[in-house]
C-alpha cells in the first residue's frame, strides 16, 4: 500500500461517490451506528422537517411514538391545531434551547416566568407553543390546563421512547430578559407584543449546542437509561435573519454551526448519539437542487422519500418495510359533529388571517 487512500472504499471519494452517480444514488447515510426495528418506539420533535419524518415513519410500519393525541371528535381538524405532527403538541422546537427548556419543564425543573400572551384579535397563547391552538385559548385558565396535560405528556413521552429523533433548525432564537427562557417564535409574530427591554436576541454557537443538547439527552436517560438520539440538521432554510445580513450568508451560518455541533456531539457520544445525514441528502451538490420547491427553502415530496430510503437502509433492520395501513378517522355524528364543525371554522378563520 503506498498511502491510506489507495485501499479506501469507493464511497469515500468524490469521484465514486458524488461525482458519478445520479442523484438517487448518493447515500451518505453509510456507517449510521444504529438500527432500528419496528418495534422501537421512535419519537420526533424539532424544526418542520422533523413532521416528515414522523409521517414517513409511520407509512413504512414503524412506530411513531405519540403520547398526545386529539378527542376522536376533531380528529378532522387535529392536525391545524398540531396534533401528531410531532410525537407531543409542542409544535416546532426550532433549537437546542428550547429543547432542553421543554425537558426541563416536562420534569418539573424549570417554570419560565412568561405564562400567557394575548392574541391580537382576541384569545390567550401559550408563549412557548404560539401556534398549536389556533384562535388561541378562551381563557388563561383552559391554557394552564391545556399546558399542564402537555407536560405531563411529554414527561411520558421522555419515560416511554427508544429514540428520539431531533432535528436541529436554526440557531437564532428570542429569549425572555427575566429567565432565559427560548420562545419559537419572536414575541409579536404569532401573538404577545415586542418589547425589546424584555426579549432579547441570540445567536447560538456550536459550544452552547453542545452543551443543550448533552444536558437535555442527560436528563432523558436519568429517566430512561436506554434512550438514544438521532440528530438531523434541517434542511430547510432561514426564512428571515434578525441579523443584519444577508439572509444567504446567516442561513450559511445557522446550518454550519448546526452540523459541526451534531457531528462533535455524535463523535464524543457514540453509543447514545447518532448523527444521519438528511441536511446531505437535499442540499448537497449532487441533487443540483431537485429537491426544494420554488421558495428555495421547502423540501419536495421527492427529496423526503430519497431521505427516508437512506433512513430505512442504513438505520432499520428491514430495508424496506410494507406499509402501514392508516386506521379510519373516526367520524363523529349528532352533537359532535356540530362541535367538530365549530372547532374547524375557529381554526380556518384564525389560520387565514396569518
Amino acid at each position: 500500500m503506498k498511502h491510506p487512500y489507495e485501499q479506501a472504499p469507493p464511497y469515500t471519494k468524490w469521484r465514486h461517490a458524488v461525482a458519478a452517480p445520479a442523484a438517487g444514488a448518493v447515500d451518505p447515510g453509510i456507517g449510521f451506528p444504529f438500527r432500528l426495528s419496528r418495534r422501537d418506539r421512535v419519537a420526533t420533535a424539532g424544526s418542520c422537517f422533523a413532521q416528515h419524518i414522523g409521517r414517513a415513519l409511520r407509512a413504512r410500519g414503524f412506530s411513531h411514538y405519540i403520547t398526545e393525541t386529539a378527542h376522536p371528535f376533531v380528529a378532522n381538524v387535529a392536525a391545524s391545531c398540531a396534533y401528531d405532527q410531532f410525537s407531543a403538541r409542542y409544535g416546532n422546537v426550532y433549537t437546542s434551547r428550547q429543547m432542553l427548556q421543554l425537558v426541563q419543564r416536562a420534569l418539573g425543573l424549570f417554570t419560565p416566568a412568561d405564562r400567557a400572551w394575548s392574541g391580537p384579535q382576541g384569545g390567550w397563547y401559550d408563549p412557548y407553543r404560539p401556534t398549536v391552538q389556533p384562535g388561541g385559548f378562551l381563557s388563561v385558565e383552559e391554557l394552564e390546563t391545556d399546558r399542564a396535560r402537555h407536560l405531563a405528556c411529554v414527561r411520558r413521552l421522555i419515560e416511554g421512547l427508544d429514540y428520539l429523533v431531533f432535528t436541529l433548525g436554526l440557531t437564532e432564537a428570542w429569549v425572555s430578559a427575566v429567565d432565559g427562557a427560548a420562545y419559537p417564535l419572536c414575541p409579536g409574530v404569532a401573538a404577545g407584543r415586542f418589547d425589546p427591554a424584555q426579549h432579547l436576541f441570540v445567536n447560538l454557537g456550536v459550544d452552547e449546542i453542545v452543551a443543550d443538547v448533552e444536558a437535555f439527552l442527560a436528563l432523558i436517560t436519568a429517566v430512561n437509561p436506554a434512550a438514544r438520539l438521532i440528530l438531523t440538521v434541517s434542511p430547510v432554510a432561514l426564512a428571515a435573519t434578525a441579523e443584519d445580513r444577508h439572509v444567504l450568508a446567516s442561513n450559511t451560518y445557522s446550518k454550519a454551526v448546526l452540523r459541526v455541533a451534531a457531528e462533535i456531539l455524535a463523535r464524543r457520544h457514540p453509543e447514545t448519539i447518532g448523527y444521519f445525514p438528511s441536511y446531505e441528502i437535499i442540499t448537497g451538490i449532487q441533487s443540483r437542487g431537485a429537491y426544494l420547491l420554488d421558495d428555495l427553502r421547502s423540501v419536495s415530496d421527492e427529496g423526503v422519500a430519497q431521505v427516508m430510503a437512506s433512513f430505512a437502509r442504513n438505520a432499520t433492520r428491514e430495508a424496506e418495510p410494507p406499509p402501514a395501513a392508516a386506521p379510519p378517522v373516526p367520524q363523529p355524528d349528532g352533537l359532535f359533529r356540530d362541535l367538530a364543525r365549530l372547532i374547524a371554522a375557529e381554526c380556518d378563520e384564525a389560520m387565514l388571517g396569518a
